[in-house]
């Protein structure tokens, strides 16, 4: 009787933490996993508030994507970049992905493409003619913009 009064205990405490952490800000599974754990309750407490808290549609990983790539669209990081970034925080790349393409269209990636050239200015204006085209072209690729913006912004 005095175990499953400590397990109800340590739920709840748990569930409360979680609660909080959320109430704070969305949080991905993976993220508040790691802190419940953290913060010492136990692997089992923390999957069953997990599970729990995922049916009730308090805890969605895809959303905790969308909101977060919105939060950083100011940046001047590619999509591949966020991608990666939210791949690295936990997120499952499905989900990372069906955040993508809800946040990111065309437009908004050749806006960040502009913005990434105009604050690089520096490492984007070596060489003459065609080869600043070329290696900027190559510096662009190589932060994880698409061939498509990397083609619409030289043809502007």
């Amino acid at each position: 009787m005095e175990e499953t009064e400590n397990n109800t205990s340590a739920y709840l405490q748990a569930k409360t933490t979680a609660l909080r952490l959320i109430a704070r800000a969305e949080q991905c599974t993976h993220g508040l996993v790691r802190k419940l754990e953290k913060r010492g309750y136990d692997t089992s407490c923390v999957n069953t508030v997990i599970s729990e808290l995922s049916e009730q549609d308090l805890l969605d990983d895809r959303r905790f994507a969308q909101l977060w790539l919105e939060s950083r669209m100011r940046l001047t990081r590619s999509p591949q970049r966020l991608l990666a970034s939210l791949c690295g925080r936990g997120v499952d790349r499905k989900d990372a992905e069906a955040a993508l393409k809800t946040v990111f269209d065309e437009e908004t990636e050749l806006s960040l493409l502009k913005r990434f050239v105009k604050k690089n200015r520096q490492k984007t204006r070596r060489g003459k003619g065609e080869d600043t085209v070329r290696s900027l072209k190559y510096l662009l690729s190589n932060e994880g913009f698409s061939p498509q913006a990397i083609r619409r912004f030289f043809d502007e």
